[in-house]
């Protein structure tokens, strides 16, 4: 009897042991995202609010765009060109839904991002176009980054249409008048 007493103690405090680690992983900050660099997610996490942050996902965005176009138009193509290309595309494209993620955040909080969701709405048409441009399939290497190039035009328009969608749901920034 004794010995099955013992096995239920030391059940007992391995369990312990496993919650207690699940849990304190629980409180760990969140990592950064696989396609920032280490200064790029510091930024974010400085950032005091979500329109800080739209803004810099923006610009991270338009980074890997403008890359991705870098590499695509390079006289001599990298080893790996086909994951380097895919990889720039998916990286957008995580920009840009972290972008429009911030609207939500935005909402939570009650923060003003009026000016931050124009910044979305005219880069991300921008973006559209240039990404539809490429969808014209003229490269050679048009049929290796076609379904990634599928996904940021369609999480493009999606980010277009959440922060048109904001633009009209959100109340405008209160007026401060001066006193008489």
């Amino acid at each position: 009897m004794r010995h099955r007493g013992g096995e239920f103690v030391r059940f007992s405090a391995i369990l312990a042991l496993a919650f207690a680690a699940v849990s304190a992983r629980a409180h760990v900050p969140q990592e950064k995202k696989e396609y920032l660099t280490d200064t790029e997610a510091d930024k974010i996490r400085e950032a005091n609010n979500p329109s800080d942050r739209m803004k810099l996902y923006v610009a991270f965005a338009d980074d890997r765009l403008k890359k991705f176009q870098y590499e695509l138009n390079r006289q001599v193509a990298e080893r790996r060109r086909d994951e380097v290309l895919n990889g720039l595309m998916n990286a957008y494209s995580g920009c840009i839904d972290d972008a429009a993620d911030q609207i939500d955040d935005a909402k939570q909080k009650q923060v003003d991002i009026h000016a931050s969701l124009k910044l979305l709405e005219s880069k991300g048409k921008e973006f559209l176009a240039a990404l539809q441009k490429l969808d014209e399939g003229n490269g050679s290497d048009f049929q290796s980054y076609k379904d990634t190039l599928e996904d940021a035009i369609q999480g493009t328009k999606d980010a277009i249409a959440d922060a048109q969608a904001a633009s009209k749901e959100m109340l405008p920034a209160p007026v401060r008048r001066k006193p008489n």
